[in-house]
């Protein structure tokens, strides 16, 4: 168990100036079976109205409008959060589990995927949980971590046919593997000690419950890792979004900093 702090800094800079913004940022941590948070501050520049909603999946957000003529905009969120408090996320509510048991956007499997699974389909042991860190362990030594190769529209039969990625790819391919057994999975959005940026992982149902796997790392969730939210690829949980007059051209800047407490 560990009592983790982070610190999470986002900024926009814009070649023209931007007239009106509406932003929706997802960068909370909620309460689960593993996790509590334990305190949570806000700061947006230019210093906005905000309002405090959740998705349709249940991730924590905040939204509005800034109609102040801007060059930047930027928001840093920290708090800290007890992890390790249990081995699963959540238990599962069988109404919501149907929509992460089928192919959704990113998550669609092509022939490559499809004849990789049935290559490994025949090794895996019976139960949902054995299976996931079987084909888990399996995409670890068949896959390469490896930056710029891919961005945030690759799908996981493009990233798979490239043989190379970020943690985002190895969500969405190993999301599209444990569907083809019938196995529901969803993407997560978190934080990760020793990461500069947001990371992705995958969860798993399995016996009416949640269990997380970081596809990236070849593990198990632990108390390292601070989950944000989860959907069904990674549109559904992206951190900052937004639609806006003017603006030009886009720098973004991410900082992500998670220590450990005493």
């Amino acid at each position: 168990m560990k009592r983790l702090h982070f610190d999470y800094f986002m900024k926009i800079d814009y070649s023209e100036a931007v007239s009106l913004c509406h932003f929706t940022i997802k960068c909370f941590p909620q309460n689960t079976k593993r996790q509590r948070v334990e305190g949570v501050s806000i700061a947006l520049s230019p210093a906005v109205p905000y309002s405090i909603g959740a998705d349709s999946f249940g991730n924590r957000q905040i939204y509005g409008r800034d109609d102040i003529a801007h060059h930047s905009f930027s928001f840093r969120i920290t708090g800290k959060v007890r992890t390790g408090l249990s081995a699963w996320e959540e238990d599962a509510d069988v109404d919501q589990t149907a929509v992460f048991r089928y192919p959704h956007g990113l998550n669609q499997a092509g022939k490559g995927l499809r004849a990789y699974h049935d290559k490994i389909g025949k090794e895996l042991p019976e139960d949902a949980y054995g299976k996931s860190l079987c084909i888990m362990h399996r995409l670890y030594q068949d896959f390469t971590y490896e930056k710029g190769i891919t961005d945030m529209n690759t799908t996981a039969e493009e990233a798979f046919y490239l043989g190379k990625g970020v943690c985002q790819d190895y969500a969405h391919i190993l999301i599209a593997l444990l569907q083809m057994e019938g196995i529901p999975a969803r993407y997560v959005t978190g934080m990760l000690i020793g990461e500069g940026a947001s990371h992705a992982w995958v969860e798993v149902l399995h016996e009416g419950r949640w269990y997380g796997l970081d596809p990236t790392n070849d593990s198990p969730v632990t108390d390292a890792h601070i989950r944000i939210g989860a959907g069904r690829e990674a549109s559904d949980c992206l951190i900052n979004r937004g639609i806006m007059h003017g603006g030009g051209t886009q720098v973004q800047t991410i900082e992500v900093i998670v220590s450990e407490e005493d």
